[in-house]
């Protein structure tokens, strides 16, 4: 491929005939990008970087030796199926990511949004739909067909089941298990992760105000009251705060449903952590 304008190709890098690269890449020692690889303007691969199948990098985003991006699906269902993986801009992709692409089962993409960051040794899996600015600390594990919401955060070596759903703004603690899907703002904690409150230092970092958080933490204790049905809560809370996008945002993530449960309080006194002022 003719060197674009600013690129800069380590001699000891293997770039294949048909990858597409953008102005001011840069390719640093021992990379392999294939042919179907395309890598937006300004991205830059430091060392030890394989970029495989139909994979796209955006701009500017920064990936760290020995990361494995776009490489078959861990799924022995996968028979070579032509699926894609899209990483989106300015993201951070740290030492031994793995990230793998889609297959006919789940849309035969994976996605990943802009500004987001991966911390060494995690993995996203195939069929995964990440939003933006979010944050997988070093280890954390992402089974296949998972979704995060913007501005997630999931500890240390979590790690989340297949199918499973991690709303916006939510937060889930090092070491745990997460097995049911995380309502938007919500902070999951334990080795089978049960909820612990709300994310109210997240919240508060990302500017939401006080009457936001009151009306979440309102809303938080209603829905996870002990009386009616989870339908009946919802729709109640629905009608309390529906001039409250926040809380709305929680009520339809709720009524969308998925393949598996709602994380919930393990006991009262779970439920009860969202019940100070802010």
């Amino acid at each position: 491929m003719a060197e674009g304008a600013r690129q800069i190709i380590h001699p000891s890098a293997v770039v294949e005939a048909g990858a597409k690269l953008g102005e001011g890449v840069s390719i640093g020692p021992f990379c392999v990008v294939g042919a179907e690889a395309t890598l937006a303007d300004g991205v830059t691969l430091h060392s030890h970087v394989v970029v495989a199948g139909r994979t796209s990098i955006g701009a500017r985003t920064k990936v760290f030796p020995f990361a494995s991006l776009g490489h078959q699906p861990q799924d022995l269902k996968y028979a070579d199926e032509p699926s894609d993986l899209t990483i989106g801009s300015d993201c951070l992709i740290r030492e031994g990511v793995t990230m793998n692409p889609g297959t006919s089962g789940g849309g035969m993409h994976t996605i990943v949004g802009d500004r987001c960051a991966f911390l060494a040794n995690s993995h996203v899996g195939h069929d995964c739909k990440l939003g933006n600015n979010i944050i997988l600390s070093n280890g954390v594990l992402l089974a296949g067909h998972v979704s995060v919401g913007d501005y997630a955060i999931l500890g240390g070596a979590a790690a989340v089941i297949q199918f499973a759903r991690v709303g916006a703004h939510a937060f889930v603690g090092g070491l745990s298990g997460l097995e049911n899907d995380l309502i938007p703002f919500g902070m999951a904690l334990g080795d089978r992760a049960s909820l612990a409150g709300l994310n109210i230092i997240g919240l508060k970092r990302r500017g939401f105000g006080r009457e936001q958080i009151h009306a979440l933490r309102h809303a938080y204790r209603m829905l996870f009251a002990s009386g009616g049905t989870l339908k009946e809560r919802v729709a109640k809370v629905a009608d309390t705060f529906a001039d409250q996008a926040a809380v709305m945002e929680i009520v339809d993530f709720v009524r969308a449903g998925g393949e598996r449960a709602l994380v919930t309080p393990r006991d009262a006194s779970a439920r009860d952590l969202a019940g100070s002022e802010a």
